[in-house]
Formats: structure tokens, C-alpha cells, sequence
């Protein structure tokens, strides 16, 4: 499974997941910078599924039921790596199952 990380997030979390995903971030796909609706329409086009972000608006600011995609929010203090990398055990076992499309809070 391919995930996707938001801008907003380190990119060295990517090297945490298992080998059973494949991680790439917003920067390396040449997307920095793009507007979030912009963001989930180039997702959609290319196949990608899961969105990880700490951006709590998105899901107010989008309509995500426009859209064939995750959006997995972390419910973070704060995006230091160090409180992030303690979400990585949870969000893999949530993909262990079928995710609808939409909002997906992760605490």
C-alpha cells in the first residue's frame, strides 16, 4: 500500500513504516506548496489512497466526500518527529483493514 505524507509532516517519518508500505511525501512528488484541493484532486489522478497529515481543518476546509481518499489525521501535540513516530504502530494497524474514504482521526 502506498501512503502519502502532507507537507506538515517530517519526512524521515516515512523510514518508520514496515516494508509493507511505501511512503511518499508531498515534497518528493513535486507537490510542496499546492493547495489542499489541488493536493487531493493530484492524489485521485494518480492512484493514491491515503493522505497522513496533522492539518485538523482539511477535512473542514475540503469537501472529502469529492474524493476517492483517506485522510488519516494525526491528533498530535505538536509535528516534532518525536510525537509522531509514536503514531506510526496505530496507523499501521488501521490500514491493516479496509479504509473507507474521508476523514480518519488517529489520537
Amino acid at each position: 500500500m502506498t501512503l502519502l505524507l502532507d507537507e506538515n509532516l517530517p519526512r524521515k517519518l516515512k523510514y518508520r513504516f514496515s516494508d509493507a508500505y511505501e511512503v511518499l511525501t508531498v515534497p518528493e512528488m513535486g507537490w510542496s506548496g499546492i493547495k489542499n484541493g489541488d493536493l487531493l484532486q493530484r492524489m485521485e489522478s494518480k492512484g493514491l489512497k491515503v493522505l497522513l497529515s496533522i492539518d485538523k481543518n482539511m477535512s473542514h476546509q475540503q469537501n472529502l466526500e469529492k474524493y476517492e481518499v483517506s485522510l488519516v489525521v494525526l491528533n498530535s501535540k505538536d509535528a516534532r518527529y518525536a510525537s509522531l513516530v509514536e503514531f506510526v504502530p496505530r496507523i499501521e494497524k488501521l490500514l491493516e483493514s479496509e479504509l473507507e474514504p474521508g476523514l480518519i482521526i488517529v489520537d
